[in-house]
Parts: structure tokens; sequence; C-alpha cells
């Protein structure tokens, strides 16, 4: 009995001893199929609206002999911005470090294995998380190009996107989303509208700015080459944002059902925006101008899309659409400055909205984290302004930096013959015929 006593005496110390690390494992969320499934899905659209999304979008809008270039220039920022990430860019963000910036710590995913997770996606692997939020990363930098299309090296191009990553996007990305200043004063940023948009637009501007305005811009006509490409390349941008939205849930939930929902009916809003402003004082609507209304409402949401329900964002639509339409018209030309593409006309304006936008509809029973003007939290509104503001100063500062540096080293502008004969043949030796 006594040796018997002893061994049960035994078993209950181990027990003892080991109650903390089976609490601990039990604390720890396991990880989930059905929102890990949800995530590869994500990212994979995410890629997608770089390439061929924007890709297309923007090879569309410009003219036949700068074609390849520009759809050229967003698969060379895919390429450089993956390997970028996966050296610094994933530590900078979303390890311990500063207010300001992250460590170094997962320089080349050190520590990242098949085992780990992030505590901002805890249900699924760290992997799938890196590789979602490279995405975002990738079509940040490619939305920049469509301000200077028709006249930016390529050369500079390369350079550009390497220490605007690093120097831009991985800042504010922490600030806002890896436990930066900006998440800490309650900035709301669902998916992208201050990191992505604002970030992408605003550095748009700035870089149009610099680099000076087309060969004839003001007298000459700059058609679209294909609109036919551009509608192709507007319609996987606004699936594409399924993932971009939706995803951003990270769980496979009602979350993302919400996201989901909000985006479309933005979109569809938006679109319908546009084209009956355009309609109303042009005359005539255009497909030029619906797909553009689309991408205005997509951007908008973009912020507030898990913090309201589909009758504010039909609002933060129908608002968006008519304020991108004026951004990309009535603005551009009353400042004279060349933004090929609309960058800054409908992702900065489009950013600015539906970050503001975001601080008046959002709504806690939806999302707890967000409560909005109209549910009672006016300085939501402020605390909105204060990262839009941020944003811009930052953004417009470091870009601008950035682009004279460069421009020093090797130049920002291709020579006026080559303009003139086409980015294609004189860049990369090719053509469409």
């Amino acid at each position: 009995m006594k040796k018997i006593g002893a061994g049960l005496a035994g078993v209950f110390s181990l027990l003892l001893l080991a109650a903390p690390a089976l609490a601990q494992d039990a604390a720890k969320p396991a990880l989930d199929s059905g929102d890990t499934a949800w995530l590869l899905i994500s990212t994979a659209l995410v890629l997608m609206m770089t390439i061929p999304g924007v890709a297309l979008f923007y090879g569309g809008m410009v003219r036949k002999m700068n074609v390849l270039s520009t759809v050229m220039q967003s698969f060379a920022i895919t390429c450089i911005v993956t390997i970028l990430w996966v050296l610094i860019g994933y530590s900078l963000v979303f390890t311990e470090g500063t207010s300001f910036i992250g460590g170094l710590s997962k320089t080349l995913l050190s520590g990242v294995t098949m085992e780990t997770t992030n505590s901002l996606a805890a249900t699924v692997p760290e992997t799938v998380f890196v590789m979602f939020q490279m995405t975002f990363a990738i079509i940040t930098v490619a939305l920049i190009v469509g301000a200077v299309a028709d006249r930016f090296k390529f050369s500079a191009l390369v350079i550009f996107s390497i220490f605007w990553l690093v120097l831009v996007y991985v800042p504010v990305a922490k600030w806002v989303w890896g436990g930066g200043f900006l998440g800490a004063w309650g900035v709301l940023d669902f998916a992208g509208g201050t990191v992505v948009h604002i970030n992408a637009g605003v550095a748009g501007l700035v870089a149009a700015l610099v680099v000076g305005k087309r060969k004839g811009y003001g007298t000459e006509m700059f058609l679209p080459h294909n609109l036919v490409l551009s509608v192709i390349g507007a319609s996987l941008l606004w699936v594409g944002w399924f993932g971009f939205n939706a995803g951003s849930a990270v769980t496979a939930g009602a979350g993302a059902g919400m996201a989901m929902l909000a985006t479309q009916v933005a979109a569809a809003a938006a679109a319908l925006a546009w084209m009956f402003a355009e309609w109303a004082l042009r005359g005539k609507p255009s497909i030029l101008g619906i797909i553009s209304g689309a991408i205005g409402g997509l951007v908008a949401i973009t912020p507030a899309a898990g913090f309201v329900g589909p009758g504010s964002a039909i609002i933060i639509g129908l608002i968006s659409g008519v304020v991108c339409f004026w951004g990309a018209t009535s603005l551009k030309n009353a400042l004279g400055y060349d933004d090929s593409l609309d960058a800054f006309g409908v992702h900065g304006i489009g950013g600015i909205v539906g970050a503001i936008l975001t601080g008046v509809f959002a709504d806690p029973a939806i999302n707890s984290l967000g409560t909005g003007l109209l549910f009672g939290n006016a300085g939501q509104v402020m605390t909105q302004l204060y990262g839009v503001a941020i944003t811009i100063v930052y953004t417009a500062v470091a870009t601008f930096i950035i682009l004279k540096v460069i421009d020093l080293i090797v130049g920002l502008r291709v020579d006026p013959e080559a303009e003139r004969e086409g980015l294609d043949l004189r860049l990369h030796g090719e053509s469409i015929h």
C-alpha cells in the first residue's frame, strides 16, 4: 500500500508541475483549417490585383507605344517587393521594436516556421500571414507608377521601388498595423485606406510633380490604347478586392462576410455615382468613368470594410464616386499637375475620403474595435484626420527626398526622343504591332 501511495503521490506531483504548461497550450489558439484556407485564397486574390489587375488596368489606359513598359513595371515591382519583404520588410513591420519601426529579429524570416503564428493572425500559419501582407506591399508600390506613366525611367523605377518600400511603406504599415503609434492612438484602417491608398496616392502626386508633365500635355490627346484591357484589369481588381478587404478579417467568419458585402455595395454605388455625375456634366457616360468610379469606391471602403454595414457602405460609395470624379477631373485641371492615370485622383482622394468616413460610420455592433461619430464617438473623426495628416506629410516629404536623390544618381525621366518614340522600344526593345 505504501508503494501504491507513493506512486500516486508522484503522479499527482507530475500533474501539478505540468498543469501550467497544459493551461498555456489550451489558451493558445489552435491553427484553424478554415481560416487558413480563407487566407490562402485571399492572398492569391490580392496578388491577382497587381498581376494582372493593375498591370492590365494601367496598361490599357496608356498609349500603344508604352503598354509593354507599363505592364513590365507591375511585374518587376512584384518581384522586387517579394524579395525585400522576405529579407527585411516583414520583420520591420511585425516584430517588436519602437512605436515607429520594428526590429530585425525576423530578417530573412528567421524563426518563421511551419508551426509559428503571428498574434494578429493566431489561427493561421505565420508563413501564410507573411504572404498575405506581402501582397499588400506589392500593390501599394505598383499603384504609384500610374502617376508617372509614359515618362519614367525603368532604372529609376527599380531604385525607387526598393527605397520607397523600406523608407515609406514599411514605417507607415508599422505605425498602423504593426503595433505603432497610429494604431495605439486608435486610428482605424481595416484593410489599407491609410497604409495602401493614401500612401500610394500621395507618393504618386509627388512623383508627378517632381518628374513633370508629359511632352504635349495640355495640347495633345493622350488616348487610351485599349480600354477593354482596362475593363478586364478593373474587373480583376474588383474581384481581388474581396481578398483585400474580407481577407483582412483573417478568420473565415461573420466579419469577413460583412466586409465582403460592404465592399461589393460600395463599389457599385461609387461606379454609378461617377457614371451619373459624368453623364450630367459631360453629356455621356463613359466606360473609363464607370470603372474608375468602381475603383474609387473600392478604395474608399477599404479602411471601413470591417467596421460598417451595407447601408453605410452605400453612402461611402456614393460620396467617394462623386469626390473621386471631381479629383480626377476638376481638381487635376485646376491645379495643372499631370497625374497620368489618376493615381492620386482615385487612390489618394478615395483613401482620404474613406479614412474620414470610417470615423463617421464605424459601428460597434459590427466591430467592437471601432465606434464612429454616428454612434456617439465624435473624437474618432479627429483621430482619423490625425492619421490622414501624418501619413500625407510623412509620405510626401520622404517620397520627395527619395526622388531627388535618384534624380541625382540616374535621372528620373527618359530623354525627349525616347518619350516621343515610346518606352516599349527604347527601354525594353519590344513593341506591339
